[in-house]
């Protein structure tokens, strides 16, 4: 195995940073290589649920730059990503108290994915003591900000008795407008909403299919 010699290299790229640890025999071109994700790529791994297979991928040689984005530049796409790490002990040892506070901060300034999974996790008591009323708090953020993951289990928590009557209108109208090409997903939202219908006085259905925005 080769033996990992602990030199960081920091390259600048259009204001990009690129940084790694070398291996023996590596060259710079296979050093670039590991770049160094913009916020937006970033997102996009997140909310495909590949962020974590992306920083195993590349062999855990970002995490410096990873924490340090997190912490002390306190970006919200990396304070949910090292937050994720510190969770479940991706590239680092496990500290899921740590973690669940970096993917607080990232919720607090609004990351969608945050709010879902913060969500998901008090819901399901994943990592924390199972709490649905502070399930709907953050699932509803997150629906309102269009995360479709997070108006699909806000729907699922009303239609097991949690939460307010007084939210229907708003969770139907949000997985009313919502895309997928998913036919699977497709189905159960047209299930979750005919549940949830029959919940609701007529008048607030009819209200609750207005388009976005309107």
């Amino acid at each position: 195995m080769k033996r990992i010699l602990y030199t960081a290299l920091f390259l600048c790229a259009s204001g990009m940073g690129f940084s790694a640890y070398a291996l023996e025999g590596e060259t710079i071109e296979e050093l670039r290589a590991v770049q160094l994700y913009s916020q937006d790529a970033l997102i996009d791994m997140i909310n495909a649920n590949t962020h974590l297979d992306k920083v195993v991928e590349d062999r855990c040689q970002l995490v410096q730059d990873i924490e340090a984005r997190a912490d002390v530049l306190k970006v919200p796409a990396y304070q949910f990503l090292w937050g994720d790490m510190l969770a479940w002990g991706v590239c680092v040892d496990a500290e899921p108290a740590r973690g669940i506070g970096y993917m607080e901060d990232a919720a607090n300034q609004g990351l969608p994915a945050a709010l879902e999974q913060l969500g998901r996790y008090y819901a399901k008591g994943t990592l924390v003591q199972q709490d649905k009323a502070r399930a709907v708090v953050y699932l509803r953020e997150a629906a309102a900000l269009k995360n479709l993951k997070a108006q699909i289990r806000l729907v699922e928590l009303f239609l097991e008795g949690h939460g307010s009557p007084y939210d229907y209108e708003d969770a139907y109208h949000w997985l009313y407008n919502s895309v997928t090409n998913d036919k699977k997903q497709h189905q159960q939202i047209a299930s979750y909403l005919a549940r949830l219908e029959k919940l609701m006085h007529p008048k607030a259905v009819r209200e609750a299919k207005r388009p976005l925005d309107s």
